[in-house]
């Protein structure tokens, strides 16, 4: 996953920070007004969701003659899969996993330790074979994958 540039980041928080409700998506023009500060050109909003469209990370529907735009995946699950990126960018993903547990706060350990706890009771234990498509376990979800991993912090991803 790619990361964000500065404006890249302020258009995705305007689609982020929209009501849920608004799911239809918002137009460039409503970008444009909620980033009044900035001093944007239409043209430019409108090249930065076109763009973020060619990366999925933003959907667009056609309403007449304007589109809406609309977050592919949360927050939380973009963010998910920047961590994970940055565990495959080198050395060992266990050390770098034991430095990051050892950083985070009292609060942030015990919500990793609840969505651990959750996510170990969905899962069977690893055992010496993966289950086959025919047996009940096969239902549940493979968290090696990247995808399940960015899904159970908090949203799908289009990958």
């Amino acid at each position: 996953m790619t990361r964000l540039g500065d404006l890249e980041r302020a258009v995705m928080d305007v689609l982020w920070d929209t009501p849920s409700g608004t799911s239809e998506g918002v137009t460039v023009r409503e970008v444009v007004d909620a980033l009044a500060g900035r001093e944007l050109a239409y043209t430019t909003v409108l090249t930065v969701l076109d763009r973020l469209a060619g990366k999925s990370m933003v959907r667009r529907e056609r309403e007449g003659r304007a589109w809406r735009y609309r977050a592919a995946a949360s927050r939380e699950a973009h963010i998910a899969q920047l961590m994970l990126d940055a565990l495959d960018l080198g050395g060992s993903r266990d050390a770098a996993l034991v430095r990051f547990a050892r950083s985070v706060t009292g609060t942030e350990a015990e919500v990793l330790r609840a969505a651990l706890s959750a996510t170990s009771e969905s899962v069977p234990p690893a055992g010496p074979t993966r289950p086959t498509e025919t047996t009940p376990e096969a239902a549940q979800p493979d968290v090696t994958d990247r995808a399940t991993w960015a899904r159970l912090a908090g949203g799908a991803t289009d990958r």
